[in-house]
């Protein structure tokens, strides 16, 4: 004789989907999420807002004379420059410290050096700008200096070095502020990696780089993305560090290792803003605007690559 489960009646899972506590929490939770949007909308108003009048007065008036676009063109190649030369250097450093942690390194030693890594993410930015200046900036100029005699060949090292206040030193002190938050969302993503899947790559042979290599990157590769892009946001709108090491004289350039820079979009608005009144003022909100839509587009862009890698 067979017997069957028996089925709740429809009534009484329509009596359960209706609690009250449940009816709050998806009342909470909904809230939650369109406070977001609200929030976004509110600041993306706020900024047209008060953008407007920089952006549609007369260019004689934005710049010394320059026009807005040519005002921005160069804050905005800076921002670009300095947080691509961070993520270029901090990524890959963040994810060979993660995997070192989690699969390399004993677990006397792991527990430590994570501590370290995320405790980076508490200094404040102003004392990282502050140590650029004092201590890293200074200890580069010997360096600088070799590369400008050796390498002024390539327009990256053409110089002439005269201090460490340089693009490269930016992005080196950026690398440093953005490594515990690629180092720590990497690791915590290696360590969800199926310990079967790594059991079975050793028992087949592999060594343990084989390993990471074929099963634990792999797994890993959409949270090592959003890591790196969430750390390519911050970098996009440090303010205080970048201010703080980088001697700004305007224009576009790609030489690295001279005091002749482009500034970024917050530096300047920071540097600028206690001395602007009147269109001034508006001129550095437009340029808010400006660094707003390009960390959207940032994000924008990693979401896809994250659900492109997800997919694949």
């Amino acid at each position: 004789m067979s017997t069957s489960t028996p089925t709740r009646p429809a009534a009484d899972r329509t009596a359960v989907k209706q609690r009250p506590g449940d009816r709050v929490f998806r009342g909470t939770a909904t809230a939650a999420a369109l406070s977001i949007l609200v929030i976004l909308a509110g600041v993306a108003a706020f900024l047209l807002w008060q953008a407007a009048p920089a952006l549609v007065a007369d260019p004689s008036e934005i710049g010394g004379g320059q026009g807005f676009t040519r005002y921005v063109l160069p804050l905005v190649f800076g921002t670009v420059l300095s947080s691509t030369l961070a993520l270029i250097i901090g990524a890959p450093l963040g994810i060979g410290i993660a995997l070192f942690i989690t699969h390399y390194a004993p677990r006397k030693l792991a527990a430590p050096l994570g501590y370290v890594i995320d405790l980076l993410a508490a200094i404040p930015s102003i004392v990282y700008g502050l140590w650029g200046v004092f201590v890293f900036a200074p200890a580069l100029v010997p360096i600088y200096a070799w590369l400008g005699t050796n390498l002024s060949w390539v327009p990256l090292f053409a110089g002439p070095v005269s201090s460490g206040r340089t693009m490269l030193t930016a992005g080196l002190v950026l690398a440093v502020m953005i490594l515990p938050v690629i180092t720590a969302l990497s690791r915590e993503v290696f360590r969800q990696t199926p310990t079967l899947q790594q059991e079975a790559a050793l028992a087949l042979g592999a060594t343990r780089w084989e390993m990471i290599r074929y099963a634990v990157i792999p797994y890993g590769k959409s949270g090592v993305v959003a890591a790196s892009m969430l750390g390519l946001g911050r970098a996009l709108g440090e303010t205080m560090a970048v201010a703080a090491v980088l001697s700004v004289a305007g224009g576009i350039t790609f030489n690295l290792v001279s005091t002749q820079n482009p500034g970024t979009i917050a530096a300047n608005i920071a540097l600028q803003f206690p001395e602007s009144s009147g269109v001034g003022v508006n001129l550095l909100i437009a340029t808010g605007l400006v660094l707003f839509v390009l960390t959207f587009l940032v994000n924008f862009a990693a979401r896809a690559i994250v659900a492109r890698s997800s997919k694949g």
